[in-house]
């Protein structure tokens, strides 16, 4: 596979064309995709770092990442997303782990919480998370809360 080129911004730090590009893939997968009709735009993007993976000068790959008291009580990382023709490639555990290093760095040995799809439970655990709680639905998806510490 082609080498992934990774890059995470501030929201001030990031290109026009960057913006439009991650927020034109996440409206693919979550809305057009997933068939979920739910406001993407939140207003957290300007408190998030943005975590993206770039081939061929496209983004494939994309999450934002929270400092404490920003989206949850604990550090946190969401929308996270491989666009279609890359997944099963291993784009997911890649952006996992770097979602995972970044936090790390801002923010040392803080626990992190995510709110997952709940199908994808088994690819958080094997990167260290695990559940709490129920299944819940979210924008009427099954997900459930998962936390590690990092």
């Amino acid at each position: 596979m082609e080498k992934i080129v990774w890059k995470h911004k501030k929201w001030k730090k990031l290109k026009k064309n960057d913006l439009h590009e991650i927020l034109s893939l996440r409206s693919k997968v979550f809305v057009v995709e997933q068939n979920c009709v739910y406001q993407d735009i939140d207003n957290k993007d300007p408190q998030a770092i943005h975590l993206y993976g770039k081939l061929n000068n496209k983004i494939i790959s994309y999450s934002r990442i929270f400092k404490e008291g920003v989206y949850y009580k604990e550090t946190s990382f969401g929308r996270a997303l491989v666009s279609k023709s890359k997944r099963g490639q291993g784009v997911g555990e890649e952006l996992v782990k770097k979602s995972l290093e970044i936090i790390t760095k801002n923010w040392p040995n803080k626990k992190v919480k995510i709110s997952a799809q709940a199908h994808l439970k088994a690819f958080y655990k094997k990167h260290g998370f695990i559940e709490k709680g129920k299944e819940y639905l979210e924008d009427g998806i099954p997900h459930v809360s998962m936390e590690r510490f990092c």
